[in-house]
C-alpha cells in the first residue's frame, strides 16, 4: 500500500526464524538466573510492576498480574491519555478491593505518566513490564523494557508489520541474552483444555495432521464518536481498532489466537498465504480503513493446508474455534475434544478441570520470577504468530500469494515518522471524512 514505507535489514529466511525458535518446541525452559538485578527470593522481597497501556486489556492485565500469590506491587502506570490511565487505576484498585487487595496499588500522582514517551520512565521504575497499548507500539515498547532489563508479560500481536517484527526478534535475542522472562498473551499455551488436547495430539491420537480450520467470527465492535478537539492523530489512537499502523486489521488483532493455535498444533509456521476479503457490511467513514472479512488459505511446507476465517458481521452466525483434522481422527479444540472419523469420542476434556488461562499466564510467570527462575521465552512464538496474521491480512488486501520470508524481510512498515498528537497519522481521511482501503488487485506489495 502506499503508506508502507521500505526499510533495510539482514534477510531472514523463514528456516531460521524457526531454528531460532526450535526451543520453544517443548513450551517452558528452565535455567537458572544469574544476574541479581533478576532475582527475588520471594516473600521478603517485592516485585515491582510497571503498567503500559491502560485501557481494558491493560487494566484486565495488571488486574491479574496483582492477583497472583506473590508479593507484588503496582507502582507506575504510563498512557498517552490522562483519562484513560485514571480510569483504569480506578478499576484496578476496584477489582482488587473485592479480594482484599487494593493495597498493591501504590503508583504516586508523579509516577503516573501521560503522553508517547511516558513509557520509558515507568518502565524504570520496575522489575516486571506489562505491555497492552494499541499493538502498533508494542515493538518500541518491547525493546525499551529489554534495554532496561525487565520481565515483561506483553499483549498480543507483538507489532503491525513486518518492520515492527524484525525489531521484536532483535530484542528477543536481546532479552534471551539477559535471561528475562518474556510472556506473550496468547493465553491458549496456559489452558488447560489445550494442554491436553495438545498432549494427545503429540502421542499421536488422531494420526499425522492433514489439514486445519481455524475462526474468529462475531458480531460488531465499539467505536468512539469523533470530538471537535481531537486531532487526527487522537481520533486515530481513541478509535484504534480501525487504524492498521494501530491495529493491524482484525486478522492481526483478534484472529491471531486461532491462527496461533493452527502453528502450535502443526508445529511449524506457513510458507504462503493467499486469500480474499473485503468491507461487505462495515462501509462507514467510523470504520477507518479495516476489512470487516478475511478468508486465508494458508499453506506449510508439508503440504497441510490451514484455511482461515475471520469475520465481524452484526446477526450472523458466529464461531471462535480451531478444528485440527488428522489420518485417524480430528480435535475440535472449543469443546475440548477428540473424535475418529464415525465420530466416536476419543478423548473429552472434564470442563471441571478447566481454568482461567488469563489467570495463568501471570500465576506462572510471577512465581518464576519469584523463584529466580529464567523459563519463559514467548516473544519468539509471539513473533510467528504475528507475522502469521500479518501475511494473511497482505494476501487478502492485495490477492497476491504472500510468500513468509519475502514479507519478513520486506521491511515495510506503517508506522508514522513521529509520535505526538500534532503530528500527522500514517493515513489520512478525505474531504468526506472517509479513509482509503486496500483493494486486491490494485493493492501491490511485491511485483
Amino acid at each position: 500500500m502506499e503508506n508502507e514505507k521500505k526499510q533495510t535489514f539482514h534477510v531472514q529466511s523463514r528456516r531460521d526464524f524457526m531454528k531460532q525458535s526450535s526451543l520453544l518446541a517443548g513450551g517452558i525452559l528452565a535455567m537458572p538466573v544469574v544476574s541479581q538485578a533478576n532475582y527475588f527470593s520471594g516473600a521478603r522481597d517485592t516485585i515491582k510492576i510497571a503498567l503500559v497501556g491502560c485501557g481494558g486489556r491493560g487494566t484486565g492485565a495488571a488486574t491479574q498480574a496483582l492477583s497472583t500469590k506473590e508479593n507484588v506491587e503496582l507502582v507506575a502506570m504510563a498512557d498517552a491519555f490522562a483519562d484513560r490511565l485514571n480510569n483504569s487505576y480506578n478499576n484496578i484498585r476496584e477489582a482488587l478491593g473485592e479480594s482484599g487487595r487494593a493495597d498493591r496499588v501504590k503508583v504516586k500522582e508523579e509516577n503516573k505518566f501521560i503522553g508517547f514517551d511516558g513509557y520509558k520512565k515507568a518502565i524504570a521504575l520496575a522489575d516486571v513490564v506489562i505491555l497492552a497499548t494499541p499493538p502498533g507500539f508494542r515493538p518500541i515498547h518491547f525493546e525499551e523494557a529489554v534495554k532496561q532489563g525487565k520481565h515483561i508479560f506483553m499483549e498480543k500481536p507483538v507489532a503491525t508489520d513486518p518492520a515492527g517484527i524484525k525489531k521484536v526478534l532483535e530484542a528477543a535475542e536481546t532479552a534471551k541474552a539477559k535471561k528475562l522472562n518474556v510472556v506473550v498473551g496468547l493465553q491458549r499455551h496456559y489452558q488447560n483444555s489445550y494442554r491436553e488436547l495438545y498432549k494427545r495430539l503429540q502421542d499421536g491420537m488422531i494420526g499425522d495432521v492433514l489439514s486445519m480450520q481455524v475462526w474468529w467470527n462475531q458480531g460488531a465492535l465499539w467505536v468512539r464518536p469523533r470530538k471537535p478537539e481531537y486531532t487526527e492523530m487522537e481520533y486515530q489512537m481513541r478509535n484504534w481498532y480501525y487504524f492498521n499502523w494501530l491495529c493491524g486489521d482484525h486478522i492481526v488483532e483478534q484472529h491471531i489466537h486461532n491462527i496461533d493455535v493452527g502453528n502450535w498444533f502443526m508445529g511449524a509456521t506457513p510458507v504462503t498465504a493467499v486469500g480474499m476479503g473485503g468491507r461487505a457490511v462495515r462501509t462507514g467513514k467510523e470504520f477507518g480503513e479495516i476489512f470487516d472479512h478475511h478468508y486465508v488459505e494458508y499453506r506449510y511446507d508439508n503440504g497441510v493446508v490451514m484455511n482461515s476465517q475471520c469475520r465481524h458481521w452484526k446477526d450472523s452466525a458466529s464461531r471462535v474455534d480451531e478444528e485440527i483434522v488428522g489420518t485417524k481422527g480430528r480435535i475440535i479444540c472449543d469443546k475440548g475434544l477428540i473424535q475418529d472419523h464415525k465420530g466416536s469420542t476419543l478423548y473429552q476434556f472434564d470442563r471441571k478441570q478447566e481454568n482461567n488461562p488469563y489467570q495463568t499466564e501471570h500465576d506462572e510467570l510471577f512465581a518464576a520470577i519469584a523463584k529466580g527462575e529464567y523459563k519463559f521465552q514467548d516473544a519468539e512464538r509471539g513473533a510467528q504468530a504475528t507475522l502469521s496474521s500479518i501475511i494473511g491480512r497482505m494476501a487478502t488486501y492485495s490477492g497476491q500469494i504472500i510468500p513468509w520470508d519475502k514479507a519478513l524481510n520486506s521491511g515495510i512498515s506503517l508506522q508514522p515518522e513521529k509520535y505526538a498528537f500534532d503530528a500527522p497519522p500514517p493515513v489520512l481521511p478525505d474531504a468526506d471524512g472517509f479513509y482509503a482501503y486496500a483493494k486486491p488487485g490494485t493493492t501491490k506489495y511485491f511485483s
